[in-house]
């Protein structure tokens, strides 16, 4: 039996961040429609707005999100593309893209629809299931690797790590040659601190890829006292976009919701919800992490920071990780309201509170 997400679900945790997907509907139709098209910029650039799942189960539970009869995957995306612009693909961290797969979304999505597509686990130093990977890639494999229950990149002999790289540009090239590949997002994780080696690795996958590439960390000592400068001054000199982040704060994985523009070309915020509970905690599912919805205040706290970089980059992409149910499609409209709304710049600019009080 499906669960429709609620506070009555076997984790049962409530609260005003966890009214239920009922709530959340409500507050999304008050919000409007707004996020359904990339907003224009001063300067000539965009802000696109979307979520970083359409296939979550708490999402695709019936009356959560889709309309009644969209039930397979392709009447999914397609109702999907028809509320936002922008979508992060997360099933590509835990599995090589296939051609086949970016094909099928290309297909079923507007020309001008974009993906953010999450990097391979093995392409950031993070360990992947042996059996995840291709088949032909597992046969290739010594045989004491193949025996292992999960690999690092540090342990494939130096051709099948290139073909990792190289199974990763294929799987993704219908997009890159439609235009939709917005970038890859390597997300580094808690114990990827800032020394040389690593600032090299960032480098490296970006050339090896050859794709466009945005930068998420994980470990607040690169925005310490004694390196945020060169984190960030690394990053503008290699035109690399600098991932900015809302999460809970006080842990090892915990950044500062820092706002930088590190590239001309992208723009990138991720709201991973502010849940501290289950945050690092083991032994509950993923997206209970993320389970969390956003109210006004602290949306509106982002609205002159989404805004500044909006000025700064040819694109700004904003993507909800709180994908619980209707949580992050209902914070997207929520959010795209308090943009649309508020004037950038001139006689008739408007603080983002004002245009807060309107959502």
């Amino acid at each position: 039996m499906t669960v429709v997400p609620g506070r009555n679900d076997e984790w049962g945790y409530g609260g005003p961040h966890d009214p239920g997907s009922a709530d959340a509907a409500a507050r999304a139709a008050a919000a409007g429609d707004g996020a359904s098209d990339p907003i224009a910029a001063p300067g000539g650039g965009w802000i696109r707005i979307g979520t970083a799942s359409w296939t979550d189960p708490t999402m695709t539970a019936a009356g959560v999100f889709y309309p009644e009869g969209a039930d397979s995957a392709e009447e999914r995306l397609q109702y999907y593309a028809s509320q936002f612009p922008l979508v992060e693909v997360d099933a590509t961290y835990y599995a090589l893209p296939q051609r086949r797969m970016s094909e099928l979304w290309r297909d079923r999505t507007p020309p001008d629809f974009t993906f953010d597509i999450k990097a391979h686990a093995l392409l950031t130093g993070q360990p992947t299931e042996t059996k995840r990977l291709p088949k032909a890639f597992r046969e290739e494999l010594p045989a004491e690797l193949r025996e292992k229950a999960r690999l690092y990149r540090k342990d494939l002999p130096p051709e099948l790590d290139e073909a990792v790289f190289a199974l990763f540009r294929d799987g993704l090239e219908p997009l890159r040659e439609s235009g939709q590949l917005g970038s890859v997002l390597l997300q580094y994780p808690r114990w990827f601190f800032p020394i040389s080696v690593n600032r090299d690795a960032i480098v490296e996958a970006r050339d090896r890829l050859g794709l466009p590439v945005a930068v998420e960390f994980r470990n607040g000592s690169w925005f310490n006292e004694k390196n945020l400068d060169r984190t960030m001054r690394f990053l503008g000199d290699n035109g690399i976009p600098f991932v900015m982040v809302d999460g809970p704060q006080g842990f090892k994985s915990s950044v500062p919701a820092i706002d930088a523009v590190t590239s001309p070309d992208l723009a990138l915020v991720r709201f991973h919800g502010r849940r501290k509970e289950t945050w690092e905690a083991s032994a509950v599912p993923v997206v209970e992490r993320f389970r969390y919805l956003y109210d006004r205040e602290e949306l509106e706290e982002w609205v002159p920071r989404i805004a500044r970089a909006a000025t700064s980059a040819r694109e700004t992409h904003v993507l909800m990780n709180n994908c619980y149910a209707n949580y992050g499609s209902t914070n997207a409209r929520e959010i795209a309201k308090l943009l649309g709304d508020l004037r950038f710049g001139g006689d008739e600019s408007t603080s983002a509170e004002d245009s807060a009080a309107e959502v």
